[in-house]
């Protein structure tokens, strides 16, 4: 007998319009993992996105819709694989509840990623993290347990994920440990699939994200793509066209090592160093690819607009087929907790 596919997860929040970063970060791999001999589900995280935005709610369904736009303008083929909606698969729920049980809380407070986040978002202050990781709520401080549930429901084999994500897979993998010690052996333990995410920079150097306001979204017109590159922060010692500069120090040199040929590397690096080349001449050696790549994305995007009903059609389909995957395993968790 063949071998059963590979099943793999993965999902997104569903907090803006995606841009660079998530092409590269997310969407390639799971591109390139639909495209080989795997079973995979991809999920909007619309729950996830209210552990740092309760307060507003107004914009999570159509950031949702938003997003699975650009996954299938990007290339992700609803006939090969399960897109979803979290929310909608309510036994995502359940076993967290379940999971919630087991888990000890000593476990999300030693989690370094969520020491990070919170501290990103101004939750963390001073030298005293623990006092004040108590003073976060139960979600953010519980959603290593929710993100659990979201890959332990399909028994996933893989997940796709950053090396910065790894602390929260250990995490589901103790879970699901602990689960099939204390009842009865119902999860894989899931292996994650690394992957080598580049580092994608955004306009001003930092860390590509909406919430810096320095991001080039999938959905951009070439026009702003254009500008936004353009004005892109640089090696600062190049104050004036004339002075020499250091590829290695320049933001904007990490989108020519993604999108520029060997050939032209090597070019900019050169007249980088010897103040050869402009700034902006060197940008727009990188930025005519980045208007190549991003083209196709947004010409099936401008597609799929045409027909504001396929979208729903996709994610309620989706729906459908997770609902019965996940109920599948619930059935099992069920039994083996005699409920």
């Amino acid at each position: 007998m063949s071998k059963p596919p590979r099943r793999i997860v993965s999902g997104s929040r569903p907090t803006g319009r995606l841009h660079l970063g998530h092409l590269h970060g997310a969407l390639r791999n799971w591109i390139r993992l639909q495209n080989e001999d795997a079973e995979c589900f991809f999920f909007v995280a619309d729950w996830h996105a209210l552990t740092t935005g309760w307060q507003d709610t107004s914009g999570i369904r159509a950031s949702t819709r938003d997003m699975a736009l650009d996954w299938l303008a990007a290339g992700l083929d609803a006939q090969r694989v399960v897109l979803f909606v979290q929310s909608a698969v309510k036994t995502h729920a359940e076993l967290h509840l379940l999971l919630s049980m087991i888990v000890p809380t000593p476990w999300l407070l030693r989690n370094p990623t969520i020491k990070e986040q919170a501290r990103e978002l101004g939750l963390l202050s001073g030298d005293d993290d623990d006092a004040a990781m108590s003073q976060l709520n139960y979600g953010m401080l519980g959603y290593p347990v929710l993100q659990s549930a979201d890959i332990l429901i399909y028994r996933a084999s893989g997940v796709p994920v950053g090396i910065d994500q790894v602390p929260h897979l250990e995490m589901t993998r103790e879970v699901a440990r602990r689960f099939n010690h204390v009842y009865e052996k119902v999860f894989p333990e899931p292996e994650a699939l690394l992957t080598e995410v580049p580092k994608i920079p955004g306009t001003d150097g930092r860390k590509m994200s909406k919430s810096y306001n320095n991001a080039v979204y999938l959905s951009d017109s070439e026009a702003d793509v254009t500008t936004k590159l353009s004005r892109m922060a640089t090696d600062p010692r190049r104050v004036r066209r004339t002075d020499p500069g250091d590829p290695a120090d320049c933001p904007a040199f990490n989108l020519h090592r993604i999108y520029c040929t060997p050939q032209e590397i090597e070019q900019v690096t050169v007249g980088c160093r010897t103040a050869g080349i402009g700034c902006l001449d060197c940008k727009k050696i990188m930025i005519k690819h980045v208007l190549a790549d991003l083209a196709p994305i947004r010409e099936r995007r401008a597609e799929l607009e045409q027909t504001p009903s396929l979208i729903d059609d996709v994610l309620q389909a989706g729906n459908a087929r997770a609902q019965v995957a996940a109920e599948e395993t619930m059935a099992h968790v069920r039994a083996a907790m005699q409920l």
